[in-house]
């Protein structure tokens, strides 16, 4: 198939899940072509059946907003009347959908069929979505999707809950790579960081009021004083500044606590840790924690949203409340004692296996095939 890809270039996960995605289905042959206004971050230079298309936004005086979604639209017009595109998967419902849906109408009107499925991710429909000033458009255009899925089931129940929407909705979990994030000999890296043996502990984020991170590094004092341990903090966000002073005051503070920022390969820091913490108060799947995971890292996470889905109760980590510290720590102490953490390790990667992308890429393949079906049947 020819496929239309339409996603944020940026390191959110949306942006990374809709990447990963396009060059998992080039590798299997399908003709991959992102459409977006800057190159994908984990995309590359060259990759064989990807190609990759900018929207071009010139600037007009009479605008005080450059109109992205009219030129992301006019954009897949060209693309698919040029590539003859099969579909289009547009991920993030906001202005992705809306602008698939404009597109798919004007392509309509020159004799060219292209469906759109439209993938909700998370933040599009439990904070973006629901500004009143964008919830019809929204609404609107996620029951014009010719199909839709999300990355959890709680995300659906979210939509439906939040949103008039009249349309099935798949649930396709996200999904990781095992050939990329896997456990790799970084020891030296862990002796320069614990060089008395001390357990690491990670946490990774975009830094936003939703992630919680002060619970982080309240969890991790809590802990320290039980366990030896260092935390390494990965990621960048507005709540950087303030996570920062909270670590300078705290009594377990600068000495064994490390801000890393924005890190390419975070597999390589995952590879030598012992404990993932998540303490989000909202998480519709939690990517970070599955590559965690993957990479042998046992998990404590809020029981919020998605996570119940991911993180198997005493076999992977363990679900607490949201905001309970205490409980948390508690958690992690008892995975970190050395008579347990091997079994933890090895849980974390059994249960990231069924997140495999070979388990998750055929069901998209389905996907696609149906929805390309049921929308010839109907137009042609």
């Amino acid at each position: 198939m020819k496929i239309g890809v339409v996603c944020y270039p940026t390191y959110g996960g949306s942006g990374v899940v809709a990447t990963e995605l396009g060059k998992a289905l080039a590798k299997e042959g399908h003709e991959v072509h992102f459409i977006t206004y800057s190159q994908p971050t984990r995309l590359g230079f060259f990759i064989e059946n990807v190609y990759y298309h900018e929207v071009d936004i010139k600037p007009y005086p009479l605008f005080q907003y450059p109109p992205y979604e009219i030129a992301l639209a006019s954009k897949m017009v060209d693309v698919a009347k040029h590539e003859g595109l099969d579909l289009f998967h547009v991920h993030y419902a906001v202005p992705h959908a809306s602008a698939a849906y404009m597109a798919r109408e004007i392509l309509k009107s020159e004799g060219y069929y292209v469906p759109f499925i439209t993938t909700l991710h998370g933040t599009d429909i439990t904070i973006v979505g629901k500004d009143a000033s964008l919830e019809p458009v929204v609404t609107f255009s996620i029951n014009q999707s010719d199909g839709i899925t999300s990355v959890s089931g709680d995300l659906k129940k979210d939509t439906y809950d939040h949103f008039n929407v009249k349309k099935d909705i798949e649930v396709i979990h996200n999904f990781i790579d095992l050939d990329r994030f896997k456990k790799q000999k970084k020891d030296h890296f862990k002796t320069a960081i614990c060089p008395n043996g001390e357990k690491m502990i990670v946490h990774t984020s975009n830094f936003r009021k939703v992630k919680r991170v002060e619970d982080v590094v309240k969890v991790f004092c809590r802990v320290r004083k039980k366990t030896p341990a260092k935390l390494l903090l990965v990621g960048d966000g507005p709540e950087r500044s303030y996570i920062e002073s909270l670590a300078r005051e705290v009594e377990c503070g600068s000495e064994d606590i490390r801000f890393l920022g924005k890190l390419e390969q975070v597999e390589e820091v995952l590879s030598v840790a012992d404990l993932f913490l998540m303490t989000s108060e909202k998480e519709s799947f939690g990517l970070a924690a599955l590559e965690a995971m993957a990479c042998e890292v046992p998990l404590i996470s809020t029981n919020a949203g998605g996570l119940p889905e991911l993180n198997e109760e005493g076999v992977s980590g363990f679900l607490c409340d949201v905001g309970d510290v205490e409980k948390m720590a508690e958690r992690a102490i008892e995975v970190l004692d050395d008579d347990n953490l091997a079994r933890f390790k090895k849980g974390a990667l059994e249960t990231a296996k069924k997140f495999d992308l070979s388990n998750i890429l055929p069901k998209y393949e389905a996907y696609y095939r149906q929805v390309v079906e049921e929308f010839k049947s109907i137009n042609i």
